[in-house]
């Protein structure tokens, strides 16, 4: 249940709906057990969702509305961020005033027929395609990997381990960040790495992912030895920050960073397409490439943590866009009868 920061009816901010004060049978719930039923609530949102919601709340707040809102209201809003926002954006935050109304014990004005077909007009007139992340193929990784190894600072080892091990462990970039020494074991064949919890196992029940060692220029299981080993870390972040001085932090990467780092290696090896890469370029990358590579469907699916088939399938079909072409066939150079 989201946790939000929330204003009354034009009143000052006031927390969220307080826990059940009573049990089954009319008793009181003890100020410990009400804190305890609490955090649990909290917990059954997770934190980046809840990070989401409070930001749209506060943006609607921001705009002039007032919790509770009414349909028309919610309405006006929608109207006046119709030709700068995105649908997507308009739809996220629906659900979260949404979210707020439910929680709270109001009315939810956001999810009445008019305001729906509202939002589905707007997407009509002014939907427009999703932007997507390129995804980064792996001879372009290579020629990364190469030119970080030239340089051979303590930053461009970091860069190096966290771009491979992101790469070739489809991890998200919340994932990459979070993970600690204690999460990695070494084995014969390679890294086997535990992420305690993912944005599709928010329950903890673990998701363990296997990286061979490599026999070309990327190794990932190589490059993150050579860090932690230049790195002096035993314990603790796996991935961390690195100052203008070489001086390594005890505090683990911001997943935000993930991004600026790719894009000055992208740069640094002549890549031409830096602005359409993100942290999911990696994971993208490790799909299209592996797909071309001869991988198994379930192996890449398995490796991303992908819950849905749809978008494993998406990035297959992306990766053999020019393979069985209807217009290849035709285009094709027809050999002349002897």
């Amino acid at each position: 249940m989201p946790d939000f920061p929330l204003k009354k009816a034009r009143s000052s901010t006031v927390t969220v709906v307080a826990p059940l004060r009573t049990t089954g049978e009319g008793a009181l719930i003890t100020g410990e057990l009400a804190a305890r039923h609490q955090a649990f609530l909290a917990a059954a949102t997770s934190d980046n969702t809840r990070r989401t919601y409070r930001s749209a709340i506060r943006h609607f707040q921001t705009w002039g509305g007032a919790l509770p809102a009414d349909e028309s209201t919610v309405i006006r809003y929608l109207l006046a961020y119709a030709e700068s926002l995105n649908v997507r954006t308009l739809a996220l935050r629906l659900t979260a005033l949404s979210q707020w109304h439910v929680v709270q014990g109001f009315v939810d004005p956001a999810s009445t027929p008019t305001v729906r077909k509202t939002l589905a007009g707007i997407a009509r007139l002014r939907g427009k395609p999703k932007k997507k992340a390129k995804a980064l193929p792996l001879e372009d990784l290579e020629s990364i990997v190469v030119q970080l190894h030239a340089l051979g600072s303590l930053k461009a080892l970091r860069d190096s381990a966290l771009l491979q091990l992101g790469f070739f462990g489809g991890f998200r970039r919340s994932e990459l960040v979070a993970l600690t020494v204690a999460d990695v074991a070494w084995e014969a064949q390679g890294l086997v790495i535990t992420l305690p919890r993912s944005k599709t196992d928010q329950l903890g029940q673990g998701i363990v992912k296997a990286i061979p060692y490599g026999e070309g220029v990327c190794c990932p299981a190589t490059a993150l030895r050579s860090w932690l080993a230049a790195a002096a870390i035993t314990a603790g972040p796996l991935l961390r920050t690195v100052n203008q001085w070489g001086q390594v932090s005890a505090k683990g990467l911001h997943a935000g960073s993930i991004n600026t780092i790719l894009e000055g290696c992208a740069r640094l090896a002549s890549l031409d397409y830096v602005p359409e890469l993100s942290s999911h370029s990696l994971r993208r990358g490790m799909a299209t490439s592996a797909h071309r590579a001869g991988a198994d469907f379930q192996a890449i699916k398995r490796q991303g943590g992908w819950r849905h088939d749809g978008t494993v399938h998406g990035y297959i079909e992306e990766a053999g866009r020019f393979d069985e072409n209807a217009a290849g066939s035709l285009l094709k150079a027809k050999r002349k009868p002897a």
